[in-house]
């Protein structure tokens, strides 16, 4: 009983902590100190979109993946040095792209406002601005995030779930994180842009649960496309996860996940759970849908994960390296 009560205690604690520190974010935080930030950033986002649209997708995978390891403080960007394996170099992490990108961002804004605006805001609010130049939704990001001066590679796959987690595992993983169930849906359906490798998925093609078998889960005939397009040991082709569309931020992937065609079992586990199933076949459907606006308000949140606020942390001058 005690021991309960200790972790109950420590939980609530977090909960607490976590709480105070988002509420040191908040909207038009550079007002005085850099207040053409979202201007630049917005500029320099749409230079790079426009001149490769596929770069979205990495870019909104890599804010998630910032987020659930050590919360939203840039440390993805960092990079390993001679006696640290950061965590952009863990397996999970070495597909990501975009690095460069948010460096270019960067630098514009140093230029006008030096060591002002931290890599983790920039960061924010690239991932935002790249969905809305893929006709996704717009929303208001609270900035005054730190950037982070630790990066760890063996931290990624305890925080970070991976795409074959069942609904129970998913459900666990974001609840660790303060997101619900429909966080979980909603944050799911940035699947609808991008595309994945191969291998990331062949096994539920070619030998589910190690005896040469299909995975029940995906759609049979689903199974023929994607065999015609990935054979067994392929490691450099590559799949749009929302066919059609995958350089439109649109709610086509849940009509996907509705027919047994989401990519992962991570996407196929949404129909396990009735919350989460109900969401997708709602969206699936729904003419008057509410997933941009619940996409919006999954992001604000997950953007406020274990954040570092006033004092915390550094505001980095270059985001590939503590000052």
């Amino acid at each position: 009983m005690a021991f309960t009560k200790h972790i109950l205690f420590i939980f609530v604690f977090l909960a607490i902590s976590n709480k105070c520190n988002a509420q040191g974010l908040k909207v038009g935080f550079y007002k005085k100190t850099c207040p053409s930030v979202e201007a630049i950033v917005r500029k320099e986002t749409t230079r790079i979109i426009s001149a490769a649209p596929t770069l979205a997708a990495p870019i909104l995978r890599m804010h998630f993946h910032d987020c659930f390891v050590r919360g939203c403080d840039g440390s993805i960007l960092l990079n390993s040095t001679s006696n640290n394996q950061a965590e952009k170099d863990s397996f999970p992490n070495l597909s990501l792209r975009g690095y460069g990108s948010i460096d270019r961002v960067k630098s514009a804004v140093e230029k006008q406002c030096p060591g002002v605006v931290s890599c983790a805001d920039i960061l924010t609010l690239v991932a935002r601005d790249a969905t809305l130049l893929l006709k996704g939704p717009f929303w208001e990001v609270p900035l005054g995030r730190r950037d982070g001066r630790v990066s760890n590679s063996t931290e990624v796959l305890i925080n970070l779930p991976p795409p074959f987690f069942n609904i129970t595992q998913l459900i666990a993983s974001f609840a660790s994180k303060g997101l619900n169930a429909k966080d979980l849906v909603v944050l799911s359906g940035s699947h609808t842009i991008g595309t994945s490798q191969c291998s990331s998925f062949s096994t539920r093609l070619y030998n589910f649960t190690g005896v040469g078998d299909t995975d029940p889960a995906l759609d049979s005939n689903y199974i023929a496309q994607l065999r015609r397009k990935c054979s067994p040991t392929d490691t450099t082709k590559f799949v749009e996860m929302d066919p059609g569309s995958f350089r439109t931020f649109d709610q086509g992937y849940y009509a996907q996940v509705a027919k047994r065609r989401g990519l992962f079992t991570s996407d196929s586990a949404l129909l396990s759970d009735p919350e989460t199933r109900a969401y997708v076949r709602l969206q699936a459907t729904s003419k008057g849908s509410t997933f941009f606006q619940d996409f919006a308000n999954s992001m604000v949140k997950m953007g406020k994960i274990d954040v570092l606020t006033g004092n915390q942390g550094e505001i980095r001058r270059t985001c590939a390296f503590v000052n």
